[in-house]
């Protein structure tokens, strides 16, 4: 019998599947625990339907993302701190004072967690630092931080 999974069945297989049962398992456990509907003409219609639904929403996604990245390209975040001798910072630059100096300069909120810092900013100057804004999408900002 053939069933399409409306939830992750484990064992059987990931959600919006269509995969071939026995109808026992079927009619006394997937169905009743609502995991999976059978797999008719329309149910197989509406299933494609919202797979390309999907689609254009996760490409509609990444096109904003990409666009988004471009403008980031452009942008320098000025960001000012209290440094010692030879540039050095007293503390350092994290990636929320990047979040926070973008949004407030630049009206982009963006979340801390997109900016990818392998270590804090330390020092005076222009420093690159990674933006990842969709998983397919990658981008760099300019961080000039001067001294206060």
């Amino acid at each position: 019998m053939k069933v399409i999974l409306l939830k992750d069945v484990k064992g059987q297989g990931k959600k919006g599947e269509i995969k071939d049962v026995s109808e026992g398992y079927a009619t006394n456990f997937l169905f009743p625990q609502q995991l999976a509907a059978p797999a008719n003409e329309s149910s197989v219609k509406i299933l494609d339907n919202q797979k390309k639904a999907e689609q254009r929403k996760k490409d509609q996604e990444k096109a904003e993302a990409g666009e988004l990245g471009k403008k980031l390209e452009a942008l320098t975040v000025e960001l000012k701190a209290k440094s010692g001798k030879d540039g050095r910072l007293f503390g350092a630059i994290t990636s929320k004072q990047v979040a926070e100096g973008l949004e407030k300069q630049q009206s982009i909120k963006l979340d801390k967690r997109k900016i990818v810092m392998d270590d804090a900013i330390r020092t005076l100057g222009v420093t690159e630092v990674v933006v990842k804004l969709h998983p397919e999408v990658t981008s760099k900002l300019k961080v000039h931080v001067t001294e206060e």
